[in-house]
Order: C-alpha cells, then structure tokens, then sequence
C-alpha cells in the first residue's frame, strides 16, 4: 500500500452515526461527493480501492436496524458479514447479542476500518480477507447489505447463498432494489426507507427491505 490505511482513514473521515441506525459510530466520509469523486488516477496515486468502507450504504443501513430491533436472529450464534465495508453489520449484530462475527472483504483497506468502527462501538469483531464465495463457512448466520448490484457477482453469490442455506445457515440481505436482486429466491422480514446521500444514490431516501435467502 502506498498509503497507511488507518492514518488515511483517521484523517479523511469523521465518526458519526448513519442516519438509521443512530445507536452506531463509524468512521465516514463528512463530504461523501469530495471522497467518492476522485479520479481513478487520484486512488491509484495514494493506493486506494474505491472508499466502499467510507459510506453506510442504504442495504448495510436497512440490515443493521433490522438486527438491532429483532437480536433473537444473531443473540448467542456466530455470524459473518459479507462483504463487510465499514462494519456496520457485524457491529451491529454484536450490538444485538451474537456470540462472535467475522467481517468479511477482498479490499484490504477494510480491515482497518472496521477495526476503527469496532474500537469506537466497543465490539470485537474479527477480520477475514479472502475471497469466501463458493466455500462452506462455520459462521450460524450469513449476513450481506447490498451486494447484488452487479451481474457477475450476482451470479457467483446467488448458488453459494442458496448452498449455505441448503446447509442450515441463516442467509440474511439488505437490499435497496438493486439490479440483480434474485427475488424470486428471497422471503421478505422487513422494509425501511433509508436516508443516504444523493452524491451515491439516485434519491436521498431508499426503500431497503430486508430478506431471508431461502
């Protein structure tokens, strides 16, 4: 890395708490449309992936309350979160009682933001990088927020979901009608009109609606 994540982090992002889901403080972007908006060649010249870990997006947001208000889905299991980004989710399930959670991402500058979001809501949470799709995982509950907006990755993810739930796992998602949903897969726990920022989304509210992969 060209730059040290945690101090990148440290100075390019403030705590605060995602608008639904106020009983959380994660380190993220204050002027999202300034961070997001660098070129390719500005990331590529600090050695940065695109910010995902920067911004508590509208599925991550919708499956994080969803835990909090219902804890006897995580209370006492393990769980992972796919696809982590800032660590919202498995903050949160820690919040609602779990027994453990594994934060899961390929971009190695999440692990040192989710240690800062861990740290500043008083949670372990433990950390993997590899790229997990397709393989069997010890976690009770697989945990993924908005992780269906694109075709190919939608394409890996939809057998290993149905895999892990034919193996008794509980597959949660939270999605904001992103393009490659499998709704014809998913059962409905819950909806929520989430608050984001207009410089990610297309609107400023976005319907988010939790799911069990069935």
């Amino acid at each position: 890395m060209k730059t040290e994540p945690r101090a990148f982090i440290l100075a390019n992002t403030r705590l605060m708490a995602p608008p639904h889901v106020p009983e959380i403080s994660l380190h993220l972007a204050d002027e999202a449309h300034d961070l997001w908006l660098k070129t390719e060649e500005d990331l590529e010249a600090i050695g940065l992936p695109p910010p995902f870990w920067a911004f508590a997006w509208a599925g991550g947001q919708g499956l994080a309350r969803y835990l909090l208000d219902h804890p006897d889905v995580v209370r006492g299991r393990h769980v992972l979160d796919f696809a982590t980004g800032s660590g919202l989710v498995a903050i949160a399930a820690m919040r609602a009682g779990a027994a453990g959670a594994t934060a899961a991402d390929i971009d190695p500058w999440t692990q040192s933001a989710v240690a800062l979001n861990a740290a500043a809501n008083g949670v372990d949470i433990t950390f993997c990088g590899a790229d997990l799709v397709g393989r069997a995982v010890e976690a009770d509950v697989v945990l993924a927020g908005d992780v269906f907006y694109d075709r190919t990755f939608a394409d890996r993810l939809v057998p290993w979901f149905a895999g892990l739930a034919e193996a008794g796992r509980t597959v949660i998602v939270g999605d904001p009608g992103r393009a490659y949903l499998p709704k014809d897969r998913l059962v409905p726990l819950a909806t929520y009109q989430v608050p984001v920022t207009r410089a990610l989304e297309d609107s400023e509210i976005k319907k988010t609606t939790v799911w069990r992969f069935a």
